[in-house]
């Protein structure tokens, strides 16, 4: 069975391949996890995934995408401030932090590079789903996870969801005619609990924006939220076998199908 450990190990491998850290980095569902993962509780999770970071920054083209990244240079910060962590997470964590945070150096032309496969993982693929990262104040106990959860639950086009718990954050995949005013609008039903969202300014810093609660409507589902059709689920064709391949040429082995299926149960529910 696949868990944490052997997705972003099996990563790390494909990462150390120079040829394919660029394809890793150009996947809309591989950066986001390893952002996720940052916040693991596993030192060897934490370790095996700076690794794969230190990899991928290895790539110039990579590091604007990396440090734009949402959630990315914050965790790493957060990483390097936890006092339980050991000393090799922190130096690499301010290894990776530091490549990403120097200035950028003009970069001569190249030869033309070959385009590779785009996709890590299946959910990356869905083009009617759209995924919004919310800062939630109160957010600071099991229990008011809790609540957040049967909030977010009861809004009709919520996919999934997955949280943060020392950043206080919560991101959550919607249809993407669902309004992020919907979601906050549910949260602040709890009476405890309010939302912002977290987005990019133009100079790439995050920031947060206030999110009106007043006169939205939100449509509520029966007792789960509106899925996407199986068809473009992240979780189908899970029940193929699975196989490692050699990354070489098309980085997007066979396992990566079973790394997505992974990724959507772990972080999404």
């Amino acid at each position: 069975m696949m868990d944490a450990l052997s997705v972003v190990t099996q990563l790390r491998d494909l990462a150390s391949e120079p040829q394919n850290r660029e394809a890793i980095v150009q996947d809309q569902g591989c950066l986001p996890g390893l952002v996720l993962f940052l916040d693991h509780q596993d030192s060897q999770v934490l370790y095996s995934t700076l690794q794969t970071l230190r990899y991928l920054a290895e790539s110039p083209l990579n590091i604007k995408t990396m440090k734009n990244e949402l959630g990315m240079m914050v965790s790493l910060e957060h990483l390097m401030e936890r006092s339980e962590v050991n000393s090799d997470i922190t130096a690499l964590a301010q290894e990776v932090y530091g490549i990403l945070s120097a200035p950028e150096t003009p970069r001569t032309p190249d030869r033309p590079r070959r385009k590779m496969k785009p996709q890590f993982f299946l959910n990356s693929s869905n083009k009617k789903a759209k995924s919004v990262t919310l800062h939630i104040q109160g957010l600071d106990t099991t229990d008011k996870r809790g609540l957040c959860e049967d909030a977010l639950l009861t809004v009709r086009g919520v996919i999934s969801f997955t949280f943060q718990m020392a950043l206080r954050r919560c991101t959550v995949r919607v249809r993407a005619d669902l309004s992020t005013e919907s979601l906050a609008s549910a949260i602040a039903a709890t009476k405890v609990l309010s939302a912002q969202q977290v987005v990019k300014n133009e100079a790439g810093e995050e920031v947060l924006v206030p999110l009106s609660t007043s006169d939205v409507s939100v449509q509520e589902g029966p007792t789960l939220p509106d899925y996407l059709p199986e068809d473009e689920s992240p979780e189908r064709n899970m029940d193929k076998a699975v196989s490692r391949t050699t990354a070489k040429g098309d980085a997007g082995g066979s396992w990566l199908n079973a790394a997505a299926g992974f990724l959507s149960k772990t972080f999404y529910w």
